[in-house]
Parts: C-alpha cells; sequence; structure tokens
C-alpha cells in the first residue's frame, strides 16, 4: 500500500546550527480524530486504503514515513517587541514533501513532544488547540488567505497539564516552510556571515528563484517579502481576522499565516480589539497589524543589511527606502480593499470619503464588521437598528447614488461585492462551543457542522437570518491563549 509520501530534507543542507535532529516522543494511546482530505488531495497523498490504527500511527509519530529526518528548527524573534532566543519547543520538521508538480512542502508535528528548544515546556498540545489550529487554518483557506495548512490532528492517549487536564494531540501541519523573520534575527545574532550568506541563498532558492541571478537579490527579496506581507495584513483585515501574536518568530518568509493559538474574529467594529490573553497591551490589536508589519520588516531588514551593500550607510538607506514605503502603500491597498467590499470599480475622493464616513458609523456604533457589509450590499434586509439608524440610512442613500452614477448600477456593485465580504466567519463564541464540546466531550457535531459552513463563506444569495448574531456581552470578556 502506497500513501505516496516523497520526502526531501534540503532544509538540513544548512550548518546544523539552524536545527536539531529530534525524534517524536511515543504516544501512548494514538487515535486518528481528522484528515483533511482536500489538503491531502493537493498533496497528492492517498490514505483511501490506510486502517485508522496505522493513520493514528502515523499522524502521532509513532511511525514515521519512509523517507522523513525529523528535525527541530533553531531560531531567534522579537516577542511583543523584545529579543528572545526561541526555537520549535514543540514542533518537529519531518521533512519537505515533494509532489508530482515539484511544489514543495513542509510536514510539520506540533504537539510531538519536547525537543532542545523546549525550555520549560513539556512539548505537548492540547486536543483543544490543535482543532482550533485546524478550524482555523481551514477558514482562512476558503477565505482565499494564505495559511499553513492542517492535515490531520491525532490523539496521544496522554493527558497535557494547563490550566485544567486536556486531552493531548497531535497537529500534522503543511506550509511552503517554516522559515521566519526570527530564522534571520538567530542567524544574524549568533552565526557567522558566511552561515547567513547560506541562508539567504537556500531561502531565494526556495521561495523567490526568480531573484537568484540578480546583483540586488537581498534588496529585492526585501521587497518580495514587503510586499506579501503588506498583502496578507490587507487580508486580514478585509475579513475582520486578528492574528493575536505577530512577533518576528511568527512571520514567514514566504508570506503564509502560522501560528493559529491567540487569534480570532473582529464582530462589532472597534479598531482597538484584541483577544489574545498574552497581548496586555493591545500591541496586535486588529488596527496595529499594519504598523506591526512594518516594524517586524524593519527588524528583518536588519538582518539583510550586509547583503545589501557593503558600505553600511548605503545599505541601511535603501533597506529604510523600502520600509517607509509600507505605509503609503498599505493606506493605498486599505482603500482598495474597502472600495471592493462596497462594489466601487474605482477609489477616488468621492469613494474615499464613503469609506471614511462609514468606518467612523461603523466605530461610533460597534456596528457588526461582516454584517453592515452585507446589509449595505441587500437595501431590502436591514434587520434591526439598521432600519431606524438616520446616519446610516443617509450614507447608505448617498452610497447607491454613487454607484448608480460611478460604478454601472447596484447588480454589479452586488456581485463584487459578494465576492469581497464573507456571509459566515469563524464566529469567536461557535469556535468556543465547537472546540469545547469536541475536546472535553468528545462531540465532535457542531464542530463538522460549523467546519461544513466556513468550507462556504461567499454567496451571492443570503436572507437576515444567515447573519450569525454573538451573544450579548460575549466578546466583551473573550479570551483566547497560545495552548503553550
Amino acid at each position: 500500500m502506497s500513501i505516496g509520501w516523497n520526502f526531501d530534507n534540503t532544509y538540513q543542507k544548512l550548518s546544523s546550527d539552524f536545527y536539531s535532529r529530534v525524534e517524536p516522543m511515543p504516544a501512548e494511546k494514538p487515535k486518528l480524530t481528522l484528515l483533511n482530505t482536500r489538503l491531502a488531495e493537493e498533496l497528492a497523498l492517498d490514505f483511501s486504503n490506510a486502517e485508522p490504527a496505522e493513520l493514528a500511527s502515523i499522524f502521532t509519530g509513532n511511525r514515521l514515513p519512509e523517507g522523513t529526518q525529523p528535525i527541530s528548527q533553531a531560531y531567534a524573534g522579537h516577542q511583543f517587541g523584545h529579543f528572545t532566543m526561541l526555537g520549535d519547543g514543540r514542533a518537529i520538521v519531518l521533512g519537505e514533501h515533494l509532489s508530482p508538480d515539484d511544489k514543495r512542502f513542509d510536514i510539520q508535528f506540533k504537539g510531538s513532544g519536547r525537543t532542545p528548544y523546549s525550555r520549560s515546556g513539556d512539548g505537548r498540545a492540547t486536543l483543544y488547540s490543535m482543532l482550533r489550529e485546524y478550524l482555523i487554518s481551514e477558514a482562512l483557506f476558503h477565505l482565499r488567505i494564505p495559511a499553513s495548512g492542517s492535515l490531520a490532528v491525532a490523539e496521544t492517549g496522554i493527558p497535557v497539564y494547563r490550566e485544567t487536564v486536556h486531552p493531548g494531540a497531535v497537529l500534522t501541519r503543511v506550509a511552503s516552510s517554516h522559515i521566519r523573520f526570527g530564522t534571520f534575527e538567530y542567524a544574524a545574532r549568533f552565526l557567522s556571515l558566511e552561515k547567513r550568506r547560506k541562508l539567504l541563498s537556500y531561502t531565494l532558492s526556495r521561495h523567490y528563484p526568480d531573484l537568484t541571478e540578480r546583483d540586488d537579490q537581498a534588496l529585492e527579496l526585501l521587497k518580495c517579502v514587503s510586499e506579501k506581507h503588506l498583502s496578507l495584513v490587507i487580508e486580514w483585515m478585509r475579513v475582520g481576522f486578528i492574528h493575536g501574536v505577530m512577533n518576528t518568530d511568527n512571520m514567514s518568509i514566504s508570506g503564509e499565516s502560522i501560528d493559529f493559538g491567540p487569534c480570532a474574529f473582529m464582530n462589532g467594529f472597534n479598531p482597538a480589539t484584541a483577544f489574545s490573553s498574552v497581548d496586555m497591551n493591545k500591541r496586535y490589536a486588529f488596527s496595529n497589524q499594519p504598523g506591526i508589519a512594518q516594524w517586524n520588516l524593519a527588524v528583518f531588514a536588519g538582518t539583510l543589511l550586509p547583503f545589501i551593500d557593503d558600505d553600511e550607510e548605503k545599505a541601511r538607506k535603501a533597506a529604510q527606502d523600502v520600509i517607509s514605503a509600507f505605509e503609503p502603500r498599505f493606506r493605498e491597498a486599505w482603500y482598495r480593499m474597502m472600495g471592493k467590499k462596497l462594489g466601487f470599480q474605482h477609489v477616488g475622493p468621492s469613494e474615499t470619503e464613503q469609506i471614511d464616513r462609514l468606518i467612523s458609523w461603523m466605530e461610533k456604533t460597534k456596528s457588526d464588521y461582516t454584517n453592515t457589509f452585507l446589509v449595505i450590499a441587500n437595501r431590502d434586509q436591514k434587520p434591526g437598528r439598521f432600519k431606524t439608524d438616520n446616519e446610516f440610512n443617509t450614507w447608505h442613500k448617498e452610497w447607491l447614488e454613487l454607484i448608480n452614477r460611478d460604478h454601472n448600477g447596484l447588480e454589479g456593485a452586488r456581485k463584487r461585492m459578494a465576492d469581497s465580504n464573507p456571509v459566515t466567519i469563524p464566529r469567536n463564541h461557535l469556535v468556543e462551543e465547537a472546540l469545547t464540546e469536541a475536546s472535553n466531550d468528545g462531540n465532535f457535531s457542531k464542530f463538522h457542522s460549523l467546519l461544513e459552513t466556513l468550507k462556504k463563506p461567499y454567496r451571492q444569495v443570503w436572507t437576515a437570518e444567515d447573519m450569525q448574531q454573538v451573544p450579548a456581552g460575549f466578546d466583551e470578556g473573550y479570551k483566547t491563549y497560545c495552548g503553550t
């Protein structure tokens, strides 16, 4: 029986300073909980003939596929603005799977036990937190946002101790790589210039091969990574996503979203929204995400200076130009994105004014971020206070006049809006209900129901009843956790 694994291990051609060889800790009672057939098909893996016990053994690490050479990666990072030496404290990269079309994917276990970088941690993960990562990664995929994928969740039969005792589990995560801003920080702080140069060359060949022959490859890498993260944060904010822990070690060179512990989605519009229990100063609040992305990019730029120019002053000037361009470019991209959410074909002064007025009204009224755009597109379906709010109705009348005058009418605008505005998002209360019942009681009915709903977030036909309503006061005390 052939599943189709095709492992390679090019990362290990770098200096061993970048990783440690490590084996997963055995699971006592392995049990397969979730298997992502969509992602398996993308990877050209066929699990249809494998017995459940065999799959449970594979996805807990008791039986590793042929060709794997497990490692934990070393990296550093700025956590809440402070530099820290880190590394994969509870994660193991089994290797790089090559699909038939030569796409390369890291296959990583998360929660598979202690590593040399675990410090005081146990290296384990709770079933609750791994189900969260699976659910959010699938939601982001169907929202068309670049993100790491979740191939499987398997229970270990080993209790994990956090605030209470939880069932233990291992997530199998799939990403184009796990090279982070923090990987470059680690190399810049602790390794030789030659080892740093090899990391740069490897990163270019793996993610940006078009740049490998350029004389200004380091500066162009900075530009490409900057553009990817600008686009990524724009996409997060389009749907109200708050990452929650935008430390540099959680920012991928590939521009994918990774690490979904403290993340959540905003309901009532408030730019200062932050749910992460560890983000007590709201450093990573919704509206701070673009500024933090720019800050992280500045840190990344600092690691590239020796390769941008031999003259440090020239290197700094070139890097600073890229970083300084981020804010105006983001502002332009923000208005383009909001214009699409409002059905505009272009964004000029009139459209910008309409966007600004709507945002101001939403902030003042704490209007639901997702539902508001659905109501705008469907004026005959105004639930609740949308019908009686004079300021909103005045704005809506002027928006409709603008749509009819300058954007070819409402029908086309609705189609454009349906493509940008999800009907459904992972509402925090629904996520918590699903995760709690699944992890505490073994009841996955709400989890699977929510997962199926999230697979179809965009549709043009809907009714007011489709809109998910948040229980009164739920978000006020809601907190999310890293799970470590």
